[in-house]
């Protein structure tokens, strides 16, 4: 490459300077356009306009400086080497990606600086490093080659100066802001300071300032790029201010880090200070040594077992290892505090007096004579035989039947303490097992916690609602109870958090729930279900006025004197204003009278509040319910039934219409669930087959639609227990026979006719006695669930006892 300023024939000898492999030759203009040979640009004064082309990685090269460049690419090397044998100029120009090599004139920028080589130095590691110094900027015109090295014509870029005060006063602004960085930054030395105090060019000292001071290589292009003076001072300055704020957010952050480290410092120093003049003065032990004093007194109190004191002692030594600061050691001392407060030998004695627990039971509770005799034969083996695993009790029952109560009254009988917890809705294993100690804020299980709250290692554990646990991504809940209510097992239940075996056998576990159904049968197989079935009229008046009324005149101030109520207000209450199988919705209306009454005696409006059956209607407003029986049934198409819900019998009614379309069928309404919906077409198929026996028009089931329907449409209901129910509804439609007064049915029907036993029978013989109903049709089957209710439930009525639909259809029309 020549530097000759010939205009003449020597321009073609300077062009052919260049070598050129034809074979591998890409010449290409910066735009992407095809290079024209013809396209000459004029030369400059003094330096080369066809350059070899060095790319940089994240490095731009300014004006006016020198600096080392160390080649650290072959391709880079190589077109060094073939540059200083053509001339001692180069041209630097920047990789828009700092992570990609260079290989076409898309990956480079396209403005540059000249630059001259003032030495070259081999490196010990064969690679090659320059030093450099630069001269002027250019912007590539055209690539005349790119493999193996670039080769570009490029111009010259002139710098605009209009000397100003505004100029001068921007250069010692970035000057300033520069001096500003070196003296709050380490990354500069002295150097840089006296380098920029001796500079009064604004060019110099933008140049200067963007090479050293601008951290982004981008930011460092676009000012190089820039040809205004001023302008490129103004960019400067901007980059720079931002800088310095930069800087200053992290000195103020390595101030407030250096203040912590210095307060922990200062309080380890303070700390280790007390103990040697503790230790000059012969006083006391250390912080650390007391809490370990303390922590073996709590273990030698709680007589743990073995593998639970020496888990304890492991923790223990741990924790010596430890500064008292760290968040180690508050994990390690809350795990300590919960493993000596649990009563792994506190117990109560028991109350083994059968005659006493009988009292207890009566006083408390009313009827449920069944299930007291059930619980007195579990206390009396637990009496023979203390060690006893036997199974865990489960009441099962209907809200409001006293399940709860039971189980407070089943404590006192014993001498033991009571607690309760409810399962309702919980859907994490770690509720009952606890969470691991590596979890931030992890606790033990419920069950640890409460034994921990009562202090006793034998309390009555009441688990209520179990039939309402669920499940999720979080685990399965009742899984976790198996251990805990397994006999077999729960003397080695192990808690998550505490993670030593804790021995739950002295436990004596009730559980409740209102529907068996819904409790998974591994868990139901390891319970004694005892049911609770509801309350007749006479044990509701007992009960209401035993225990119900004088607790609610207690609980509202007031006196027996204040406030009283007749036995047939109450009777009044139970048949039109509850219509349950408990009693928790009497003792609300109760309560409502004792509020009233409260009212008008703080208001000394009355002294006393009497109610009767007469005047009841004035204080809870018109009766709730009404016996809707006989309006019911007065036209074909209505069935009586019983049914049982979670919350006790009820009566049901079937009801069905046809309509007359042409397509036959059967449709079905009511929120009926999918086996009673099976049910309901069983009925429908057989009364169809036997159309010509009950006397129906065949023709009826093509020409019309059925529709069966059963109320109250928004509750959902489901099982087979109506089957019988249903068929009878639609024969007394098809024939326009009505039903006769005050009979009921329950039974599950199949094809041929066959009437199959079903559930519930005590329940729904209480809710037929609450509808005044006298006859109840039952699958044969079922005669042995009579013998089993007690006879003041089975006075005054009549039970039909069958095996097959016609027995039915002869009963009820």
């Amino acid at each position: 490459m020549s530097s000759s300023d010939d205009r003449g024939p020597d321009r073609e000898r300077d062009e052919e300077a260049i070598p050129v492999d034809d074979g591998a030759a890409t010449i290409i203009e910066a735009d992407g356009e095809p290079f024209d040979s013809t396209d000459i640009i004029p030369r400059e004064e003094k330096y080369p306009q066809s350059l070899f082309i060095v790319p940089l990685k994240d490095f731009v090269v300014f004006p006016g400086l020198m600096m080392p460049i160390q080649l650290s690419t072959q391709r880079a090397q190589k077109t060094v080497e073939q540059a200083a044998s053509q001339s001692e100029y180069l041209g630097f120009l920047t990789t828009r990606d700092a992570e990609l090599e260079a290989n076409e004139p898309s990956d480079l920028f396209h403005v540059g600086t000249l630059v001259r080589v003032a030495k070259t130095l081999s490196l010990p590691d064969g690679g090659t490093s320059i030093l450099i110094q630069g001269i002027r900027r250019f912007r590539v015109h055209k690539f005349l080659r790119v493999r193996p090295y670039f080769i570009a014509r490029v111009r010259f870029l002139e710098d605009v100066i209009r000397e100003s005060v505004e100029l001068t006063a921007l250069a010692r602004t970035v000057q300033d802001l520069a001096q500003n960085i070196v003296k709050a930054s380490d990354a500069f030395g002295d150097e840089f300071q006296g380098a920029l105090s001796s500079m009064d060019s604004p060019k110099t000292i933008v140049d200067f300032t963007a090479a050293y001071f601008v951290r982004d290589f981008r930011d460092r292009q676009k000012i190089l790029e820039i040809d205004d003076i001023e302008k490129r001072l103004l960019a400067v300055a901007e980059i720079l201010t931002r800088e310095i704020d930069m800087i200053e957010v992290g000195r103020k952050i390595q101030a407030q880090i250096r203040e912590k480290i210095e307060k922990s410092q200062k309080e380890f120093f303070l700390r280790e200070q007390i103990k040697e003049i503790r230790k000059e003065l012969g006083e006391s032990l250390d912080e650390q040594a007391l809490e370990e004093e303390k922590y073996r007194k709590l273990i030698a109190e709680a007589k743990m077992p073995e593998e639970a004191e020496a888990k304890a002692e492991a923790e223990i030594d741990r924790l010596k290892r430890m500064a008292m600061e760290s968040a180690e050691s508050a994990v390690i001392r809350n795990y300590l505090d919960w493993l000596t407060s649990l009563p792994w030998s506190i117990t109560t004695k028991d109350n083994k007096s059968i005659n006493k627990a009988a009292k207890v039971l009566d006083k408390d509770h009313y009827g449920l004579e069944e299930v007291k005799a059930r619980v007195l034969e579990f206390l009396s083996v637990r009496k023979l035989k203390p060690d006893h695993r036997g199974s865990i009790l489960c009441f099962a029952g209907p809200p409001g039947t006293g399940k709860t109560s039971l189980g407070r009254s089943i404590a006192a009988a014993l001498g033991r303490k009571f607690l309760r917890i409810s399962l309702g809705g919980i859907r994490d294993e770690a509720e009952i097992r606890g969470h691991r100690r590596t979890y931030i804020g992890a606790m033990p299980g419920r069950i640890i916690q409460s034994l921990k709250q009562v202090k006793s290692a034998n309390p009555v554990f009441m688990l209520d609602e179990i039939d309402k646990v669920g499940q999720d991504f979080r685990g399965d809940p009742s899984s976790a109870l198996l251990e805990a209510l397994d006999p077999e097992q729960n003397s080695l239940f192990s808690d998550h958090y505490v993670e030593t075996p804790f021995d739950l056998s002295r436990v004596l576990f009730i559980t409740t729930a209102n529907n068996l159904a819904t409790i998974p049968p591994p868990l139901l197989d390891r319970m004694e279900v005892i049911d609770l079935n509801g309350y007749t009229h006479e044990e509701k008046s007992e009960i209401a006025r035993r225990y119900l009324l004088p607790r609610q005149i207690e609980a509202h101030g007031l006196t027996t004197k204040q406030l009283k109520i007749t036995d047939a207000a109450i009777r009044t209450i139970i048949s039109s204003y509850t219509r349950e199988a408990g009693v928790r919705n009497l003792e609300k209306s109760i309560a409502k009278l004792a509020r009233k009454c409260a009212a008008r005696v703080a208001k000394k409006k009355s002294e006393t509040f009497s109610i009767s059956a007469r005047n009841l209607e004035r204080f809870l407003g018109p009766p709730l319910f009404y016996n809707e029986l006989r309006a019911r049934v007065k036209s074909p198409g209505v069935a009586v039934g019983l049914a049982w819900t979670p919350v006790g019998g009820e009566v049901l009614f079937v009801e069905s219409l046809m309509i007359r379309n042409g397509r036959g069928g059967i449709q079905l309404t009511g929120s009926l669930g999918d086996v009673m919906s099976e049910s309901a077409r069983i009925a429908f198929s057989l009364v169809r087959a036997n159309a010509g026996k009950f006397g129906i028009d065949p023709e009826v089931f093509t020409n019309s639609e059925l529709h069966l329907h059963v109320p109250s449409g928004a509750v959902p209901k489901d099982g087979p227990s109506a089957g019988i129910t249903m068929a009878v509804s639609v024969i007394s439609l098809l024939t326009g026979k009505k039903m006769r007064q005050k009979v009921a049915m329950t039974g599950e029907l199949t094809l041929t006719g066959k009437v199959l036993p079903v559930g519930g029978v005590r329940d729904k013989i209480l809710a037929a006695r609450r509808a005044g109903i006298k006859e109840i049709v039952l699958p044969a089957f079922n005669k042995t669930s009579i013998e089993e209710v007690p006879d003041d439930l089975r006075k005054g009525l009549t039970f039909r006892f069958v095996e097959w639909f016609h027995d039915v259809y002869d009963i009820v029309f």
